[in-house]
């Protein structure tokens, strides 16, 4: 049998600061993330392209799969691959510098097979307690495929799915087509 450890957030703070990898912080375990697969990163680029044009005489940010975010009911620090917050951001601050975004708006997750499962279920229940998060967006790698989710109110969403590439998504205010965000991926293994 496997003996489980669990640290503190401090602990983990000062292994993300001393580490080569991502990790994140899941209620005490530390979970290291892969490197992501050409396609996922091409379409992760696609996406913060197409909002940073979109959104860049607003006051919304558009920040990418490096920043941390804070989710403190579910005791976890994760990475998505692109998020938008148009509030002041506001941070988590820690004794390493690493500070974790508390009030994300949009939540973007480029999907892999290792990741959907947790992605679809257990993540977006933790981001949904997070008070400033009001629309979530599942992109598919395996095909063109976009879901997205959007806050009604406390506990309903509304979620839109688009397949062709002639679909125009709304995420946030910005109106992007399928065609634009999968655009080089066909190229990419």
């Amino acid at each position: 049998m496997e003996a489980i450890i669990k640290v503190s957030q401090e602990e983990y703070f000062k292994l993300l600061a001393a580490s080569d990898v991502k990790l994140e912080y899941h209620d005490g375990k530390i979970v290291a993330m892969a490197g992501a697969k050409p396609t996922h990163n091409q379409i992760s680029a696609n996406f913060i392209f197409q909002l940073k044009l979109c959104l860049r005489k607003s006051n919304c940010f558009v920040l990418a799969s490096d920043q941390l975010i804070a989710v403190p009911a579910c005791k976890k620090f994760v990475f998505p691959d692109v998020v938008i917050v148009c509030e002041k951001p506001l941070f988590e601050k820690n004794k390493q510098g690493l500070d974790a975004l508390t009030n994300p708006e949009v939540i973007i997750e480029v999907l892999s097979d290792s990741t959907e499962l947790n992605d679809r279920n257990e993540k977006f229940d933790c981001y949904k307690t997070i008070e400033s998060f009001r629309e979530y967006v599942l992109v598919s790698t395996n095909r063109k495929k976009i879901e997205v989710y959007k806050k009604i109110n406390q506990t309903e969403w509304l979620v839109s799915t688009f397949y062709d590439k002639n679909d125009e998504v709304t995420i946030n205010r910005c109106k992007l087509f399928l065609k634009d965000i999968y655009e080089q991926t066909d190229q990419l293994p």
